[in-house]
């Protein structure tokens, strides 16, 4: 984008992508620019998911299809600030040109941000892809929550004591959460008929439990867990999943009725042919302003990106918190860049972690205060359900 040029002969500022990264920055362009600035918002879906709450596959279950509680339209998102929503799958990007192929249609851009999220990571594991469930796009988290269902229905159906077993792969945030909902739920009440509890088993892996968490609110997960009947499996990873079975690298056999794989994200497929540079698992390497190198006025944002603030030699997590931080810069550096001023290099600070541990509390750590229990469940909560009411109200929200 030429500094200086004409905002009439530019292309509007477009930003791919509707998550927490991409509808933040949004806002955030329409708010610094006082709407001068055209926005362009382009995603696949037309409503914003709560992706964070998407472990939720009894709460799922329960709603019987009703999913208003994880969506919120873009239309009433985005309603008060006249920005541009389309619905559609970008087919392609061309960085040299400034161009973003929308099905038949071309579009000429004056800014970018892409703000794409990532998808699941397999790790070239044999059969991952095609056996397991996930929890990381809403129709997938929703097909595990019939699927489960389903699973409980006939569970009382089984001779003896036998429990039908879930397991989950992958010893992060979404794994734990994921598991703790599963072992927690009472799906006798989901069914509307006697139900066994699951057999829950969370996989999680050759990496250290919850890494990079504070080692008090990794403890209190782990104690979670266990008082939750999960059972966990560690020190070793996936190496084959068939229908009904996975096996790990030390040869151990799991049959399971379903396998959820939360085992770790990649770069969505769209962004691997860019011409720049890319990091672990094909994601996008950024500049302090977080520009992509040497393409001024094209910004990446949230979980596509990675990042390692200079101020501390950290790598910046992909969470939504991060991810709204971040949008929130690169929003006002777009301004900046459109305007031909001076741009500000990002520097994240991490608020706090909350790990949900089911129907009986999670575990944080809130600026250095540790907190557990029900009184973690809640703040977990009001931060969630502050953000997703301030979006559904079309204002920006202020923290997630």
């Amino acid at each position: 984008m030429a500094t200086g040029e004409a905002a009439e002969h530019r292309g509007p500022a477009i930003i791919i992508g509707a998550g927490y990264a991409g509808l933040a920055t949004a806002l955030e362009v329409h708010r610094r620019s006082r709407g001068t600035i055209p926005v362009v918002v382009i995603d696949r879906h037309p409503v914003h998911v709560l992706r964070t709450e998407l472990y939720e596959v009894g709460r799922l279950a329960s709603s019987k299809g009703r999913v208003d509680r994880w969506v919120v339209p873009l239309a009433t998102a985005l309603d008060k600030t006249g920005i541009d929503v389309r619905t559609g799958v970008v087919d392609g990007i061309d960085l040299d040109r400034a161009e973003v192929r929308l099905g038949p249609e071309t579009i000429r851009y004056g800014a970018l941000a892409l703000c794409l999220g990532n998808v699941p990571a397999y790790y070239n594991v044999p059969g991952a892809s095609e056996h397991t469930d996930s929890v990381y796009h809403l129709t997938s988290a929703m097909r595990l929550a019939e699927r489960l269902e389903e699973a409980a229905s006939r569970s009382a159906d089984l001779p003896g004591e036998r429990r039908l077993r879930i397991v989950i792969v992958g010893g992060g945030s979404t794994g734990t959460e994921v598991a703790a909902e599963i072992a927690t739920t009472d799906w006798s009440k989901v069914t509307g008929r006697p139900a066994r509890p699951f057999e829950v088993v969370l996989v999680t892996g050759a990496l250290p439990f919850l890494a990079g968490l504070p080692g008090p609110l990794v403890d209190r997960a782990r104690r979670g867990l266990a008082s939750a009947g999960v059972a966990m499996i560690t020190g070793t990873n996936a190496s084959r999943v068939e229908p009904g079975r996975l096996t790990l690298e030390d040869g151990t056999v799991l049959p399971a009725e379903r396998i959820v794989w939360c085992a770790g994200l990649t770069a969505p497929p769209l962004v691997a042919p860019l011409p720049t540079p890319h990091g672990k698992g094909g994601r996008l390497r950024v500049e302090p302003t977080l520009e992509l190198p040497g393409r001024p006025g094209v910004f990446g944002v949230g979980d596509v990106i990675e990042f390692t603030d200079p101020a501390t030699g950290l790598s910046v997590p992909g969470t939504a918190q991060a991810a709204i931080a971040e949008a929130r810069v690169a929003g006002r550096n777009l301004v900046a860049r459109w305007n031909g001023e001076p741009l500000e290099p990002f520097r994240y600070r991490e608020k706090g972690a909350v790990v949900a541990l089911g129907r009986r509390g999670a575990a944080g750590a809130i600026r250095g205060v540790s907190v557990w229990g029900r009184p973690a469940s809640l703040v977990k909560r009001l931060v969630e359900r502050e953000y997703a009411h301030a979006v559904s109200r079309g204002t920006e929200p202020k923290t997630l």
